[in-house]
């Protein structure tokens, strides 16, 4: 079980004051984080509460689910945590030259001196 819950249906207009005294009620809110859209700036409608313990985080899923905060009915689930992507072996993306570290094929590099001193040969 986690501490963690997911508040979603949330109103673009709630700010996490709002939200931990809201959810403060329930139990000791420790960390709420409330993501905002990367272009526009904006919060995306949905945010993550940490409470102190699991029990807290539970009963503020039973409590707090369905009610009306700013005309909208809140959404709450206990949050999992999601495992991190594991990378590739092998595959460096340390940078350098092209994207992906990978190098143009074709023509090879140097000096165009060599390449005329060869024409006119």
């Amino acid at each position: 079980m986690t501490n963690k819950i997911f508040v979603g249906n949330l109103d673009f207009g709630v700010t996490e004051q709002q939200l931990r005294e809201l959810l403060s009620e329930v139990g000791e809110v420790v960390d709420v984080h409330i993501p905002t859209d990367r272009e526009s700036g904006r919060p995306r409608g949905f945010a993550f509460v940490r409470f102190a313990n699991e029990a807290q985080a539970a009963k503020a899923v039973e409590t707090m689910n369905g009610q009306d905060v700013s005309g909208r009915a809140l959404r709450l689930d206990l949050a999992e945590d999601r495992p991190r992507a594991p990378r590739a072996p092998g595959r460096d993306f340390g940078g350098g030259g092209r994207p992906g570290g990978f190098q143009k094929a074709g023509r090879p590099k140097g000096s165009r001196r060599g390449l005329r001193a060869k024409k006119r040969s």
